[in-house]
């Protein structure tokens, strides 16, 4: 039987002693996923596992396309096919956003995200090609971090906390970037604490507690169950509706 596009098998991750991740499994075929939980649960740590970024020590196993991602470098797993959007953003402040994408441009007529790909998705990049990373707004920030992610020309996007901190009308925006970039073909990863666009992107939802996967569930069934929300997320339920 051949392996999911993503395939994770009894991981665990340590920061000296201190375990981050306990026995984590779940597999990806395509399509949007979501993993949720509070902060501290362990979704920036096995996100760091996946894409291979230091320091935490893993053992289990990561496997893309049937390749194991456990003990690879960060770049030769984003050689593979994997994309990805850190907390924060990441961008070099004395660069600007032409630079930061042009380093990263294939120039070759095969890839199928190029550098006017990217400001044809985010017309706003464009205007403020020259800026520096620190002259951004936050959601110009997400764009240019989303738009160099694209430029690996990845199968598979994993995000981490994308609408931090941005506006509401911003958040929008992006959900229905997300939800093209799927129709698409993209697979999509995304970790996040907002409830509401983690449902409006994704119809699996992973529920994250104390560095292990507590339930899976839809999006339909988190929107509506307040005892799950409020158990597992301890948040306050979204408004009916949402």
């Amino acid at each position: 039987m051949p392996d999911s596009l993503l395939t994770v098998e009894g991981v665990s991750a340590f920061y000296g002693t201190a375990q981050a991740l306990e026995d984590v499994s779940f597999s990806l075929d395509g399509g949007a996923t979501a993993i949720v939980g509070r902060n501290g649960m362990g979704k920036t740590t096995l996100c760091n596992a996946i894409v291979g970024v230091p320091p935490a020590r893993v053992s289990g196993s990561i496997r893309f396309q049937g390749t194991e991602l456990v003990g690879s470098a960060s770049y030769k797993i984003a050689q593979l096919g994997i994309g990805y959007v850190p907390q924060g953003r990441r961008l070099f402040p004395s660069l600007s956003v032409d630079e930061h994408l042009r380093m990263l441009d294939a120039r070759d007529s095969s890839k199928r995200w190029t550098v006017e790909r990217i400001y044809e998705l985010f017309p706003r990049l464009a205007e403020r090609k020259r800026n520096g990373g620190a002259q951004l707004s936050g959601g110009e920030q997400q764009m240019l971090a989303i738009g160099r992610a694209l430029l690996t020309n990845p199968t598979l996007l994993v995000m981490d906390e994308p609408s931090e901190g941005l506006a509401p009308a911003i958040i929008e925006h992006l959900i229905e970037t997300f939800k093209k970039l799927e129709e698409e073909g993209l697979a999509i990863l995304l970790i996040e604490q907002n409830l509401g666009m983690a449902t409006a992107i994704a119809d699996r939802q992973l529920v994250m507690v104390a560095g292990g996967i507590a339930a899976e569930t839809t999006a339909a069934a988190l929107s509506t169950d307040m005892e799950l929300q409020r158990r597992y997320l301890g948040v306050e339920p979204l408004a009916e509706g949402r």
